[in-house]
């Protein structure tokens, strides 16, 4: 069965919060995140789980993660069951660090209403849609505890105290370093990494990136072999992500406005949506998914096992 949400007693807990995908847990100075199979769009849960996506996007953040621990530490300890990560408890810095090579999406969108200059960093005159930047550019934003987040340059991130030059500096570095890892990555398995975002924590004094890295939840990915004639024929490019579900949603006449009535998918639409998440794992990692067991009393004993070592 799906996991659609858990309700453990861990031993050592001291709080638990839901979010659109994942059920965490804290334990001291843990966290225990658990991916469920809930999916969302337009900021609204969908009423029917999709097997496996919990276990995808889990094992996915712990690929990246752990091929990418050489650059900056990252908060995961364990994962005792491929729908659970247990990690250390950062203290989020409330900036987002996004990254980003290529004029699509948000860069795109001020392009076209005649910004040249987005987070302090200039976008070149008589760029085409998708096209590479000359080098990739950060446009940070700050992490909002409620709405949409709000693009912030640099310069202000400093001069606002928000963080110091030398920290700022720093995140710079790494993100620039962790973006081209990523790249070389997707490049192996035929994907063009477009943008991302990385989030970052303190932990004991020291920086430490949070969340997850190069999922399809945090960055976008197109196909390679597909680039070059897409922008020559001025077609749109073909990318990794669960485009395909608002699409499916927006058909039945719902795109998370009032007074519409969010459609339920049927069995052969949520296999296809199962299918589809496997299909990117093993081509974002070159491996044979496997698909693990879901249920929920393995899972806790799983948990408690790996809890009891920390």
């Amino acid at each position: 069965m799906p996991i659609s949400e858990t309700h453990f007693s861990l031993p050592g807990q001291t709080g638990f919060y839901k979010g659109k995908v994942r059920d965490v847990y804290y334990v001291d100075d843990l966290m225990v995140a658990i991916a469920t199979d809930r999916i969302s769009a337009f900021d609204y849960i969908l009423p029917r789980p999709i097997p496996y996506k919990g276990q995808v996007l889990n094992q996915l953040a712990a690929y990246f993660l752990d091929a990418t621990k050489d650059i900056v530490p990252n908060w995961k300890q364990a994962m005792p069951h491929p729908n659970v990560t247990i990690g250390v408890l950062c203290e989020p810095i409330r900036i987002e660090m996004v990254i980003r090579g290529y004029l699509a999406g948000h860069a795109l969108r001020q392009y076209h209403s005649g910004r040249r200059n987005l987070c302090g960093e200039e976008m070149p005159e008589g760029m085409k849609d998708n096209a590479a930047f000359p080098q990739p550019i950060i446009t940070p934003a700050t992490k909002a505890e409620s709405g949409h987040d709000v693009d912030i340059s640099g310069h202000d991130i400093i001069a606002q105290g928000i963080l110091s030059r030398n920290v700022y500096n720093e995140m710079v570095k790494i993100t620039k370093a962790l973006f081209k890892r990523g790249t070389e990555m997707a490049a192996k398995q035929g994907l063009i990494l477009v943008d991302t975002k990385y989030e970052f924590g303190w932990y004991r004094d020291q920086l430490y990136i949070i969340d997850e890295v190069h999922t399809p939840d945090s960055s976008r990915y197109w196909y390679a072999d597909k680039y070059e004639f897409n922008q020559e024929k001025g077609l749109p490019q073909e990318q990794l992500s669960k485009e395909f579900v608002r699409e499916w949603l927006m058909s039945k006449g719902f795109q998370g406005l009032e007074g519409q009535t969010m459609p339920v998918m049927d069995d052969e639409f949520v296999e296809t949506v199962s299918n589809r998440y496997i299909h990117l794992y093993e081509l974002m990692t070159g491996s044979t998914f496997v698909r693990g067991d879901e249920d929920p009393v393995i899972i806790q004993k799983a948990i408690e096992g790996s809890l009891s070592v920390h």
